[in-house]
């Protein structure tokens, strides 16, 4: 499955409302280092469909969202359980240390 488009209207329930952990990837387009966790995120998305849902926000777009949740550096992905952010990783990181970063989240 591939990431989720999130928006200030699907958030609540693509997000808070969801059964699995959500990780939320804030990002902006001219943000170069977002570019490179893009294809990072999608294998996250497809590797770990059965565990988790892997969405993203453009923060260009929707910059009530990152106010909302304090973001303030590019890419900044959040991880969500049950409604509330359980972990987060401010830059751009290769899979092996997301995964470990996640490990105990899923």
């Amino acid at each position: 499955m591939a990431t989720r488009t999130v928006t200030t209207d699907t958030f609540a329930e693509t997000v808070l409302g969801s059964g699995k952990p959500v990780l939320v990837d804030f990002w902006a387009d001219w943000c170069h280092p977002c570019h490179l966790l893009a294809p990072v995120l999608e294998q996250l998305a497809d590797e770990k469909a059965d565990q988790l849902v892997v969405a993203k926000v453009d923060v260009e777009a929707y910059p009530e969202l990152a106010e909302q949740y304090d973001v303030h550096a590019f890419p900044t992905l959040k991880l969500f359980r049950d409604g509330r952010v359980v972990h987060e990783v401010v830059g751009a990181a290769p899979k092996r240390v997301l995964l470990a970063e996640l490990a105990d989240h899923l």
